[in-house]
């Protein structure tokens, strides 16, 4: 079947509304980000495709609006943001962040619907995923296997499985046998493990993520109960947060000693934006998101993030479809792309009973 490659693509977009109706331009965070990655207006203004004199007039209609300035500029040390313009800036990265996940679900599933509509009804693959950024490339490559991609945690994931509601759900669990063990005792009642079958994907490191400012003052989960040391969690539900809360188990931490511990964001990248914007000192998650926002990342745990199907879903022309995806070069090459993260004899079947005995 010729199918109909129209994709839709979502974006959140600020509006600054004056009581003239007057609004900004979705630009002027391009034009910032430029400003704060350059300290050149030229340059900021050539990167947002726009001309030296417009970016004046949005930086000035933007002073006027708020009452002082979005940038200061200084002879012979170039343009940096204001305040002002920092606190915007990260605001936007924050709200990218956390919105994310939502956004994309909501784009895969329209997209969904287009091709059916445009294409005829046919089979599309269900995939009910913790957010991550390697599972995040696999729509990229609709022209290898067509996928509803549907971001939730593991336990939400496995019960839509479960339920007949997706054909795979991710899973992730410690690379560590003692850590492993703990981690699939808390699932062992959602996890079937006679008729399940894994689909190795990738490794990732998790840990804690810094500004270098904060270097000198942790180097560790001890650190964490410091009094000056300001922290954000990860949500409750999310498998990242039973990761950590193991973690410190293991070394003797109680939680009610981390301040901001009851602070919680739903994604890695919103934690790392947090941290980058200097609302935190320290988060938990994984490398890639530090790496992303400028970050310090100290390792303290290595995962398998897998897939899992019911062993007849096997036989689905979609699922092998996807299985070459998983095996072909050019998706490997975008996973080694990845800080931390690596191929895990990726679109390799196996057991959880062969996997966890791998790693012994």
């Amino acid at each position: 079947m010729t199918m109909h490659k129209k994709k839709l693509h979502i974006s959140p977009a600020w509006v600054f509304r004056t009581e003239d109706g007057e609004l900004f331009e979705p630009v002027l965070f391009r034009l910032l980000k430029g400003v704060r990655d350059s300290g050149k207006l030229t340059a900021a203004a050539e990167g947002a495709n726009i001309s030296y004199r417009h970016a004046w007039n949005l930086l000035n209609r933007g002073a006027d609006f708020f009452g002082v300035p979005l940038v200061l500029m200084r002879k012979g040390h170039g343009t940096q943001l204001s305040p002002l313009g920092e606190k915007l800036l990260w605001s936007e990265q924050r709200v990218k962040a956390r919105l994310g996940p939502q956004i994309d679900s909501m784009a895969s599933e329209l997209n969904m619907q287009l091709q059916q509509l445009l294409a005829g009804a046919h089979p599309v693959l269900r995939l009910h995923a913790s957010h991550g950024y390697a599972v995040a490339l696999l729509p990229d490559f609709s022209d290898w296997v067509e996928l509803d991609l549907q971001y939730t945690n593991p336990a939400n994931a496995i019960s839509a499985l479960t339920r007949g509601e997706s054909d795979l759900a991710s899973f992730h669990f410690p690379a560590s046998p003692q850590l492993a063990d703990q981690v699939m005792a808390i699932y062992k009642r959602q996890l079937d493990l006679k008729n399940l079958r894994v689909i190795r994907f990738v490794t990732r490191e998790q840990g804690l993520i810094i500004r270098s400012d904060s270097r000198d003052s942790i180097a560790g989960l001890q650190d964490l109960t410091k009094p000056d040391v300001r922290f954000i969690n990860r949500d409750r539900h999310s498998g990242t947060r039973i990761l950590f809360n193991l973690l410190l188990e293991d070394q003797g931490i109680v939680i009610d000693d981390i301040n901001g511990a009851d602070q919680e964001e739903f994604t890695h990248t919103a934690v790392a934006a947090y941290i980058a914007a200097g609302m935190a000192d320290a988060g938990f998650g994984v490398e890639a998101s530090a790496r992303q926002f400028g970050l310090d990342f100290i390792n303290l745990a290595t995962e398998h993030y897998l897939l899992i199907c019911h062993e007849d879903k096997l036989k689905q022309g979609n699922m092998r479809q996807l299985l070459d995806l998983m095996r072909a070069p050019e998706f490997l090459g975008e996973i080694d792309k990845l800080p931390g993260y690596a191929p895990d004899r990726c679109g390799e079947i196996c057991t959880f009973a062969q996997l966890l005995a791998s790693d012994r």
